[in-house]
């Protein structure tokens, strides 16, 4: 495998963030996504202060807690989307596959398009077909093949879930769908890049139960191909679909485990009082 070394801090480094599809297969439990004493900030106010863990590959890691307590902005750390934010900056660590996201020379849009992110509130494209939402970041990366572009395009969508829905009105506008439709094409046109891990900042917090049983049945079946990082607000979701669990409060990552020891056998006292309901 072709490789480019970069240097950080004195020490080289050894990442290829420029050929897509050729990082190497990973078994689960292996490391996909390493956090070291990442602390970021909003101007002067620190608002994730010191946290590290291990996300592990082709898994779902949701991460909880109570508004205000750090969620968003750590995994929007965690493909650098914190920094567009006037005054944001980040520092530690961020690992992706042993390359540092955050080291010297990194092209942050490539970062981004190795690390996917689906908002809260769907976004497509609004002047774009619901082809040209699933296309437009495909065709960024260069590709001006029409018969490769369909075919990425229908495969995006069928992984969304979202292709026998759509397959006879590809060229209506994005936002012509209902809400679980749109938050499923944005998840298509994420995907469409290929991403290595996928963040998902409470992906259902404006959807009916309908559309959120759907995406959670997608977010399962979407592991085997990509790591997930998911923020929730629904402790019951977090429950349903995800493997490993970080609870956060007041910026600090509190614990960090099996989602099944989490919620039945929790070590922090602050932890088992959030999951039962006794604040938050």
């Amino acid at each position: 495998m072709s490789k480019e070394g970069y240097a950080v801090e004195g020490r080289q480094r050894d990442i290829d963030f420029h050929l897509p599809g050729n990082q190497p297969e990973m078994t689960p439990d292996e490391t996909r996504l390493r956090v070291e004493e990442l602390r970021a900030y909003y101007g002067k106010s620190l608002a994730v202060n010191n946290v590290t863990l291990s996300i592990k590959t082709k898994k779902v890691t949701a991460i909880i807690g109570p508004s205000g307590c750090g969620k968003s902005t750590f995994i929007r750390c965690l493909n650098r989307m914190h920094e567009v934010t006037p005054g944001a900056r980040v520092e530690g660590k961020v690992l992706l596959d042993g390359g540092d996201l955050y080291g010297s020379g990194i092209d942050p849009v490539e970062v981004r398009r190795r690390v996917g992110m689906v908002f809260q509130k769907p976004n497509p494209f609004p002047t774009m077909s619901i082809y040209d939402n699933v296309a437009a970041g495909f065709k960024l990366n260069g590709s001006r093949d029409r018969r490769i572009i369909e075919d990425k395009v229908e495969k995006s969508l069928k992984m969304a879930a979202l292709w026998e829905e759509v397959r006879s009105d590809l060229h209506k506008p994005g936002t012509s769908l209902s809400g679980g439709q749109q938050q499923r094409l944005c998840i298509a046109r994420a995907l469409a890049v290929d991403p290595e891990v996928l963040l998902m900042d409470e992906p259902c917090s404006a959807l009916d139960p309908i559309a959120t049983a759907k995406i959670e049945e997608l977010i399962h079946e979407l592991k085997d191909s990509v790591t997930i990082v998911i923020v929730t607000h629904n402790m019951q979701q977090a429950a349903r679909v995800s493997d490993y669990t970080a609870f956060f409060y007041l910026g600090e990552l509190v614990e960090f485990g099996a989602t099944g020891d989490i919620f039945t056998t929790p070590e922090k006292r602050q932890t088992e009082d959030y999951i039962t309901g006794r604040f938050g």
